[in-house]
Order: structure tokens, then C-alpha cells, then sequence
């Protein structure tokens, strides 16, 4: 593996290590685009796993729709060109953790001990469904020309150049 293919994969991992919340796009009933974000946690299957209240919109979106897309994107004051913010875009499917199963207690175990007592507090409210989303595909850009594919299952990077590119535009991508 050449350096620079060395250096995506170590960014795309330390934007992942470094945020502690996901912005997250989910569709409506009516088929309208919703955003909000929502704190997260790394499973052990590499899911982003969020514990969400019914009340919120997002959560009745990915419960009726579980397609959703997540983005982790460099804070602005960090970046030296607002065009070119590294970040890393999901297409995901939705899963409800269920109550009760041993992967409930380890994910919420892993959000108390992240973001601490507020996560127990939570727990006793009836309304939160712990969900976990699931990567379908994803984008990692590291700035201008430096795009690449993820290949979800093993982690690797693709360079997105013009002939890549061209595909993906005429649907032909895999």
C-alpha cells in the first residue's frame, strides 16, 4: 500500500476516532429530507449507534425508513478551505438495538462510559430507541482531488479520478 493510500485510510480513521456526534439525513413521511445530528458510539461491527428519543423526527423517520446518510465533517474552524472540509458521507440502513439483548447493554454501556451518567438517566425513559446505523457505502474526501470510495466491509479506499468518477455519474459504479 503507497503512503498516500496509507494517509486516507489514517484520516478517514482519526475524523471517525475525533467526532463525537453525526449529522444525520433521514426521509419524512412525506418523502421530504430531514437533518438533525445525534450524539454517537462505534459498535464492535463498526455501526454508528445512537440512543434517540421518539419525540424527535429523526427517530420515527428511521423507524418507518431505515435508509439514511451520515456525515462526520471537519469543524470549520479547522479548515483551511471551507470548499475542501474533510469528511466522511454514510449511506446507511437503520437497525432498532432491541431492549433486553445483550448488544443494548454493551452499546448503552459504551455511551454512559463516553458521555457519562445522562446515558442511565435516559435509559429509563420509555421513548428512547437505541438504533443502530448500519454503512451501506461511503465517501471520505480529504480536500480538492482527494476523494475516495469506502468500501464498507473492508475499510479500503478507492481514488475517486475522472474515469472512476464518470462512472459513478453514469450510475455503472458497483
Amino acid at each position: 500500500m503507497d503512503s498516500i493510500q496509507q494517509q486516507a485510510e489514517a484520516g478517514c480513521a482519526a475524523l471517525i476516532d475525533s467526532q463525537a456526534t453525526l449529522s444525520l439525513a433521514t426521509v419524512a413521511s412525506d418523502g421530504r429530507a430531514d437533518i438533525s445530528y445525534a450524539p454517537f458510539v462505534r459498535d464492535g461491527q463498526g455501526r454508528f449507534c445512537i440512543f434517540v428519543s421518539a419525540l424527535a423526527a429523526h427517530t420515527g423517520n428511521l423507524l418507518r425508513e431505515p435508509a439514511a446518510s451520515v456525515m462526520l465533517i471537519q469543524p470549520e474552524s479547522e479548515a483551511s478551505n471551507l470548499f475542501a472540509r474533510e469528511r466522511l458521507t454514510l449511506r446507511c440502513c437503520a437497525e432498532e438495538v432491541q431492549r433486553g439483548t445483550v448488544d443494548y447493554e454493551s452499546i448503552l454501556q459504551q455511551m454512559q462510559a463516553r458521555f457519562g451518567p445522562l446515558i442511565a438517566q435516559l435509559r429509563g425513559l420509555g421513548d428512547f430507541h437505541l438504533l443502530a446505523l448500519v454503512p451501506q457505502s461511503g465517501t471520505y474526501v480529504m480536500g480538492f482531488g482527494r476523494a475516495y470510495e469506502l468500501d464498507v466491509h473492508s475499510g479500503e479506499l478507492r481514488h475517486i479520478d475522472a474515469d472512476r468518477l464518470r462512472q459513478r455519474l453514469a450510475g455503472e459504479a458497483d
